[in-house]
């Protein structure tokens, strides 16, 4: 019995043990598994990066793609990896090297001159990027007023820069270095630093068959141009500078792209989108643990233009034949027009003043304008400005409309009223003024006797004299100002607003001369649209367009509509604005249309032998401008049509053109273009768009 009862203890006590046994090796090998774990991800890192949102395309009228966005790659480095692995200043230089003989440009922020006498350069930087330098130099304990020269000197020594390496080489390692400890400092808010921007992939195989640790690729996007042509029109985008970050995008990543010019810097809380913010987590080899979306980035929206490019392309490819076709001919008996570079055209619908087209001559291509960017700034013509916005030039014999109409609803003068031309205006000789009719100093002929219409067919000098004078000077200013000339039009873009001869002008002009006062030879050169009448093709445009509206006048704009990045939600939609209306009788209207419409059918009419054979009545005008500036006068050309039921309106402009006639060679391309198509300029949408 009592061996019976040892014989159960003991079975019970093996057991027991064994229990215990398996416990404790369970527990042993859990143990070594977790402790396995914790040092695998002990040397782990978690960081919190950017996502650039791609940037909303830009469409034109009918939805195609002007400008979108392509893939791209990035190379970023890792300073908690890359310091991990072998040797850090042998792969850096051999990376570096590798970058000079492939073409890919280093970034960096390094705020040193990159040769000796090192000085900082910290006033290219903004206010968020100095106080991290400082930040930087606070870090390492050294005094934030140490020269350039210092820290050239202690980075080399406390990177371990080889002694062998020039000053250039060692300060590039030392630049990449620089961006790599700025990030290691505690509550720094910068994402990985980006080594290289938008290489390609045949140069991203080649950098990664290096193996260097912590040298990582990003894909992100960037901006694609469809087209070679409006240029001025849908501008470019670049890197922010400090002063763009301060004042205008202080919520975006220092790094971010904005537009700079045009449709891009106009719409860019449109065409930005929002960034997201992706969490990694990475081990010291580079492998990575875990990702995941802390906030997802969302594409910009998409603008729509109310330009339609294919009439666009027309209007440049018709402006830069006549220009460069004056540049080898010239024009007239006298083979004027030969120093002509440079001018622009715009194109309204002339129902609501949506821009058609506008062009500016000589122009580039926009994928390249930072490439090109020095030649283009050296260039003839000022290739750079948008002369259908910016450029002000006297406005010639086009302005004559406006003396008609202040004559007629001011002064009372019939459409009938008739004077004879003499060839030079002497009543104002004795003064040292006398003013001739252009066809006089070229011929010794004169215009004979004529009444309004007809002078505005003929563009009679003289008449328009004398007509002028009977007019107060303010009232002829009224009149301009209503019908759009010297004011804003309305325009989205950036624009000049010029100035309209009067006395406050001239007074403003040359103030404290003894030129100052307002006096009946400027009433005289103004009604003919000289003097310091100064406005831009923009403003030219909006002008005609008024007359074919029976003076109502529409802001100008380039905005159909905006569209969220996927088409679901309207966002934006642009309506038409009157901007001003001109009240004029029916005689007065009746009369300035048949005038123009005489401007290119009737025999004597200066645009006659362009426009006469055209199957639909166009209105026109004719100018041609004195400057000042010396070479042959400016040349300038306003039309509508069609004339009874005005649909499109044109102004067309030529620096040194010497004769506006020969400016319907730019318009009569356009007119076939838009009226060989004309449904098209009812805004059409996408399938996939909301409607």
């Amino acid at each position: 019995m009592e061996r019976r009862a040892r014989f159960r203890t003991g079975i019970f006590i093996a057991l027991i043990v064994l229990i215990m046994a398996i416990f404790t090796f369970r527990l042993y090998a859990l143990q070594t598994s977790l402790t396995e774990e914790e040092i695998r991800t002990s040397n782990s890192l978690t960081i919190q990066t950017t996502v650039d949102a791609s940037r909303g395309q830009i469409l034109d009228r009918n939805g195609t793609v002007l400008v979108g966005n392509r893939a791209s790659y990035n190379l970023i480095m890792i300073g908690y990896v890359f310091f991990n692995g072998p040797s850090p200043n042998e792969s850096l230089i051999e990376l570096l090297g590798l970058c000079d003989e492939l073409g890919i440009e280093v970034e960096s922020n390094f705020p040193v001159s990159e040769t000796r006498p090192y000085t900082y350069t910290l006033e290219d930087y903004s206010e968020a990027w100095q106080s991290y330098f400082r930040r930087f130099l606070t870090s390492r304990g050294w005094d934030p007023d140490m020269s350039a020269q210092n820290l050239m000197n202690n980075l080399r020594s406390d990177y371990n820069i080889p002694k062998d390496l020039s000053d250039e080489e060692a300060y590039r390692l030392i630049a990449v270095r620089f961006e790599l400890e700025l990030r290691t400092i505690e509550g720094m808010p910068l994402d990985n630093y980006c080594l290289a921007r938008d290489i390609s992939s045949e140069d991203l195989a080649a950098v990664m068959e290096l193996g260097i640790p912590g040298v990582l690729v990003e894909t992100t996007t960037v901006r694609e141009y469809n087209t070679t042509y409006a240029a001025h029109l849908l501008g470019h985008t670049g890197a922010m500078t400090a002063y763009e970050y301060e004042n205008l995008y202080p919520d975006y990543a220092m790094d971010a792209v904005v537009g700079k010019e045009g449709v891009e810097r106009t719409f860019e809380s449109y065409l930005h989108g929002t960034d997201g913010l992706l969490q990694t987590t990475i081990l010291s080899t580079g492998e990575v643990l875990e990702q995941q979306y802390l906030a997802t980035p969302e594409p910009g929206d998409n603008v729509e233009l109310t330009i339609d490019i294919g009439l666009q392309a027309t209007a440049e490819n018709a402006l830069a034949q006549v220009i460069e076709n004056l540049q080898q001919n010239g024009v007239g008996s006298q083979k004027e027009g030969k120093d002509a570079d440079s001018g622009a055209v715009v194109v309204l619908d002339a129902t609501n003043n949506e821009v058609l087209a506008m062009a500016s001559y000589p122009t580039y291509d926009p994928a390249r304008y930072n490439l090109d960017f020095n030649e283009l700034a050296e260039a003839d013509g000022n290739p750079l400005l948008n002369h259908a916005l910016q450029g002000l030039y006297p406005p010639g014999s086009i302005y004559k409309m406006v003396t008609a109409i202040a004559a007629m609803e001011k002064a009372g003068v019939g459409a009938y009223y008739q004077v004879t031309d003499l060839g030079v205006y002497d009543k104002y000789e004795l003064q040292g003024f006398a003013p001739a009719c252009y066809i006089w100093r070229s011929s010794g002929r004169t215009h004979g006797t004529v009444n309004m219409m007809q002078a505005l067919a003929v563009s009679c000098n003289y008449y328009f004299y004398e007509v002028g004078l009977q007019v107060a000077t303010t009232d002829m200013d009224l009149v301009a100002k209503n019908l759009g000339l010297g004011e804003p039009t309305g325009i989205e873009l950036y624009e000049e607003t010029g100035t309209r001869a009067n006395a406050e002008t001239k007074a403003e002009t040359f103030a404290g001369t003894d030129m100052e006062a307002w006096v009946e030879g400027d009433k005289l050169q103004a009604s003919i649209g000289q003097s310091l009448n100064s406005f831009t093709p923009l403003q030219m445009a909006c002008y005609v367009s008024a007359l074919a509206n029976a003076g109502t006048r529409y802001k100008a704009t380039l905005l159909s509509r905006v569209v969220s990045w996927d088409y679901q939600e309207l966002i934006e939609e642009s309506e038409p604005e009157v901007a001003s209306r001109l009240e004029m009788d029916e005689k007065t209207l009746a009369c300035i249309n048949e005038g123009m419409k005489m401007t290119a059918s009737d025999y004597s009419g200066t645009a006659y032998s362009y426009l006469h054979d055209y199957p639909i009545a166009v209105a026109a005008k004719t100018g041609t401008a004195q400057h000042g500036s010396g070479g042959s006068d400016n040349a300038s050309f306003v039309c509508y049509a069609p004339a009874d039921d005005p649909q499109i309106a044109i102004a067309v402009y030529v620096e040194h053109g010497a004769q506006g006639g020969n400016l319907a060679n730019v318009v009569r391309p356009i007119l076939d273009a838009f009226f060989s198509q004309e449904s098209k300029y009812e805004t059409t949408y996408n399938e996939n768009t909301v409607q």
